[in-house]
């Protein structure tokens, strides 16, 4: 008899949680050229993740219908794992744990704002991440102890949720992502400048606390720095009310302060060629994937002192830590690079991991499937 897989994903349809649902849906595709395995994808859009050898269920909803997740995770799963008759793996992509039949269930945890402290001025730029940070402790709980399994991307969040939820360590399975990799790109050789360049590639949300840098450019013009730095931001200023703020507050003012806007692989990589410094500012995060994209290319960082940064760059030996909540910290690091004082940067020690860890989805399905062989 053939094993049954079920992925559940109708929330996942951009950014870095659709690359997850694109790279297992890959290797599931895989997996289901042979006969002994059978795949189905509950997915939002199959066009976003197409592969061959699945089985695909799509269901969507306009945005902001709740009422319809809920139905969908808490009575509509149920309903479908019960016609099925018989599933072997029920993995969840997106945070809940749905009611379902199966011998095992599992579920992917991505959502770190359950150990995020918002604050006030958050709830008038972007309340659906304060939202996200008040109740995601609740959605987490729903149903967790039927769980054999919980996937998370770093130590701290298992650490974490073990701390929180009470968890037995054993049901948390470690999955970093893959390794990052430099994009190839025909790139012209950087021309040495005297300007001292730092980077900030991140979306405009208000926990990336883009504001911090702007404060420490702030700080450091008044200081008459102007000519000997620049800091390259990926936010518009339209993008929505934060952004429209970051722009009216510190991006019309200062010419130094680049708000280049959204940037494709491409652009995005051939401006870490040709940039001095990563700064990584944002007070929470699952991974943060600029941080690996950057230490690819052996630069300075300076990123937020959390967790999270810590384990991120990992084996990385340029870096220095920053307390997120102080641009004044923050703006002495970058004037000491602006001149040319490296005693600050340390090289980040490698992390040793505890089992259960998953390398790659051959390695998390194995232990997903109880499969040792």
């Amino acid at each position: 008899m053939s094993k049954t897989i079920v992925i559940s994903a109708v929330n996942l349809n951009k950014g870095g949680t659709l690359t997850i649902l694109q790279d297992c849906l890959s290797y599931l595709s895989k997996l289901g050229s042979d006969s002994d395995y059978k795949i189905i994808a509950i997915v939002n859009n199959r066009k976003l993740a197409d592969f061959g050898n699945i089985e695909y269920f799509e269901f969507s909803w306009p945005k902001k219908m709740w009422l319809n997740r809920i139905f969908f995770e808490y009575i509509y799963s149920r309903i479908i794992s019960s016609r099925l008759k018989h599933v072997d793996l029920w993995l969840s992509l997106h945070d809940t744990t749905p009611y379902v039949k199966a011998n095992t269930r599992a579920v992917y945890c991505h959502n770190p704002f359950a150990f995020y402290k918002s604050n006030l001025r958050e709830l008038f730029f972007t309340p659906k991440i304060v939202l996200f940070s008040w109740f995601s402790k609740y959605i987490y709980k729903i149903n967790q102890n039927s769980n054999d399994y919980i996937i998370v991307q770093q130590k701290w969040f298992k650490d974490a949720m073990i701390d929180m939820f009470n968890i037995n360590k054993n049901k948390l399975i470690l999955a970093p992502p893959p390794p990052a990799q430099i994009v190839s790109l025909n790139k012209k050789v950087k021309i040495e400048s005297s300007i001292y360049s730092f980077i900030f590639a991140s979306s405009p949300n208000s926990h990336k606390n883009f504001e911090c840098i702007c404060q420490a450019s702030e700080l450091l013009n008044r200081k008459g720095l102007q000519t000997k730095f620049k800091v390259v931001i990926t936010v518009k200023g339209d993008e929505n009310a934060y952004a429209a703020w970051l722009y009216k507050n510190w991006g019309i003012k200062y010419s130094n302060l680049y708000f280049d806007g959204f940037l494709n692989k491409d652009s995005l990589f051939e401006l870490y060629s040709n940039s001095d410094c990563l700064i990584f500012p944002s007070k929470v995060e699952t991974w943060g994937l600029p941080i690996s994209e950057f230490a690819l290319y052996k630069k300075p960082m300076l990123l937020a002192d959390l967790p999270y940064a810590h384990e991120t760059a990992a084996g990385a030996k340029l870096v220095s830590y920053f307390n997120p909540e102080s641009a004044e910290e923050l703006a002495q690091k970058m004037e000491d690079l602006i001149n040319g004082n490296t005693s600050i940067l340390n090289e980040q020690p490698p992390i040793k991991y505890e089992e259960p860890v998953a390398n790659d989805w051959e390695e998390l399905f194995k232990v997903l499937l109880k499969d040792d062989n």
